[in-house]
């Protein structure tokens, strides 16, 4: 089926208001773009506020599926923006149980590719104003996911999105989101998502250190 780029984003750190007279720095917030050079450390522009968990060569590209902003609409009753939960590309047919650790796509100039999930952090709560919102969205696995760039380009907001090549191993994001959340003792499938050469590092240590105190 063929992949549609419905919102493309970029954004920097600023103030965002949450709660009862709240304020934390973040870079959810990002704005829609016209045309920007992805580089191997991520789009021109864009920045991540706490490089702890966010940015860096293997967390270049942040993909959220579209299909998902319906069923969150239609359960918390609300309209969501474009790039809710702060991915720069928001994306249809590309859905996590059909996205393979490894994949790689075509993504206007550039060649980007998948290595991990993406961890939800509190941050999609506190914009929305939904505490509920993200159990939910562990529970699901609707997390979206990460990629590293292997080429640089440029992106366009109408530019193409293509499957250039499937990864042999098969170790989808569901299954990887699955087994990371609620099967933390599933050594078998543990050790496949860790033998995918494209893993990223930062999924790749904490399976790697569940695995050695499992066994």
């Amino acid at each position: 089926m063929e992949i549609e780029l419905v919102h493309f984003s970029i954004g920097k750190p600023k103030p965002m208001k949450y709660g009862v007279n709240k304020e934390m720095t973040t870079g959810i917030c990002k704005e829609l773009a016209e045309e920007v050079f992805l580089s191997k450390d991520g789009f021109l522009g864009d920045v991540v506020a706490d490089l702890r968990f966010h940015g860096g060569p293997d967390r270049a590209v942040c993909v959220y599926p579209y299909e998902h902003y319906a069923q969150w609409e239609q359960e918390f009753q609300t309209t969501l923006p474009p790039s809710t939960f702060g991915e720069n590309i928001t994306v249809t047919n590309m859905l996590e149980r059909d996205v393979f650790i490894g994949d790689t796509y075509q993504l206007g100039e550039a060649i980007i590719q998948v290595t991990q999930s993406r961890i939800p952090c509190s941050t999609i709560s506190k914009r929305l104003g939904i505490p509920g919102i993200l159990p939910r969205i562990v529970a699901t696995g609707y997390t979206g996911y990460l990629c590293r760039v292997l080429e640089e380009g440029i992106v366009r907001k109408d530019s193409q999105i293509k499957l250039l090549e499937r990864h042999p191993d098969s170790v989808s994001i569901l299954f990887s989101n699955e087994v990371y959340f609620h099967r933390r003792k599933d050594i078998k499938a543990m050790e496949k998502i860790v033998a995918v050469p494209e893993l990223a590092e930062d999924w790749r240590e904490p399976l790697t250190g569940r695995l050695a105190k499992l066994k």
